[in-house]
């Protein structure tokens, strides 16, 4: 790993620390080095906070500041050049007259996208550009679809069975994963920005879709009630957490709790994919059920899926898992009895 290299790794892992936190602005690290050792590091904590830049510069110590114009600046994604919630973070290393700045990767918003490079490098900046870039672009893929493909980045995730049942057929609740795993799945649920059920999944589980079992935030609530049968009563509905409810019906805001008018005439997950984008939601995690997963699969419209499969549990006659065809395995673990692989489709 070059020098370049070891301060970039330091700034993914300062901007790892807020997610779930910042959408739908990136997750940003920066680390400030002079000769050798980090005087400043700082990550974006949360959205319409201050920046990595300005959190970095700020963590210096007074007996240090001096160093600063002396100084290379670390930065996981392009400096921002434009008036947002903040100020331009490119100004703010010109202002503080930082003559090197090391970058991950460019910013893909429109608004930035370049032009942070070249502020800097007007001002005479020396800048370096594509360091990690791989691994930077991964720790905002969120962010980098949202702005490249315009829809939020979409993530599929089931229980099944070993033999491939999602739940039984009488809807009677079946409990499939273990309490490590249920504690994961809320880890996830925490790092996006929406989770998503359909109808059925509504009525007879009656979820809470929140981050109880985790410390972070609750996403935004999604169903899909098309004619709107789904009683109040439903947990879903407690308007604790903005909840988005999608129909053919109406299209209302009621405080918290907004109904989303769709057609039957076009395909629902474009729809929704075009809603979420629409209302800036970065991110969505699909838990269900198996109609409405199948329906994100055969549209082409998912970017990674979550299966954990309890290898001891099997049910007769079940529903069946859906079948996602060409895919591959990125990532496996294991915690007790339930395999979780995390696939992606092929290119």
């Amino acid at each position: 790993m070059t020098v370049h290299e070891t301060y970039l790794h330091r700034c993914l892992e300062l901007a790892r620390q807020a997610a779930g936190y910042t959408a739908p602005n990136p997750m940003v690290g920066a680390v400030l080095v002079y000769d050798g050792q980090i005087i400043g590091e700082g990550f974006h904590r949360q959205y319409g906070g201050p920046h990595a830049e300005v959190n970095c510069i700020d963590s210096v110590k007074d007996t240090d500041r001096h160093l600063i114009a002396s100084s290379t600046m670390y930065v996981s994604l392009e400096p921002c050049a434009h008036f947002g919630k903040t100020p331009p973070c490119a100004d703010l290393i010109i202002r503080h007259k930082i003559p090197q700045v090391v970058i991950g990767c460019r910013d893909p918003f429109a608004q930035v996208d370049g032009k942070g490079i070249e502020k800097l490098e007007a001002a005479g900046t020396k800048v370096t550009v594509g360091v990690l870039e791989q691994a930077a672009t991964e720790l905002n893929k969120r962010f980098f679809t949202f702005h490249r493909q315009h829809r939020p980045y979409i993530i599929l995730k089931w229980a099944q069975t070993a033999n491939g049942c999602i739940g039984n057929q009488d809807h009677a609740r079946l409990h499939i994963s273990g309490a490590g795993t249920n504690r994961l799945v809320h880890r996830w649920r925490s790092e996006e920005a929406a989770i998503l059920v359909g109808t059925n999944t509504a009525l007879f589980d009656d979820p809470q879709l929140n981050t109880r079992l985790w410390s972070g935030p609750d996403p935004v609530r999604l169903v899909v009630d098309m004619d709107l049968r789904l009683p109040s009563s439903l947990k879903l509905f407690d308007k604790t957490v903005r909840t988005i409810v999608f129909n053919t019906r109406q299209h209302e805001e009621q405080g918290n709790l907004l109904y989303y008018q769709v057609t039957k005439d076009v395909s629902l997950v474009h729809q929704i994919a075009n809603a979420l984008y629409q209302q800036k939601i970065l991110s969505v995690l699909v838990e269900g059920g198996a109609r409405l997963l199948q329906s994100f699969i055969d549209e082409g419209y998912w970017d990674e899926a979550r299966i954990i499969t309890n290898e001891e549990l099997f049910v007769e006659g079940g529903i069946a898992a859906p079948v996602l065809g060409a895919a591959r395995v990125v990532e496996q673990q294991q915690l007790g009895t339930d395999t979780i692989r995390t696939v992606k489709p092929e290119v």
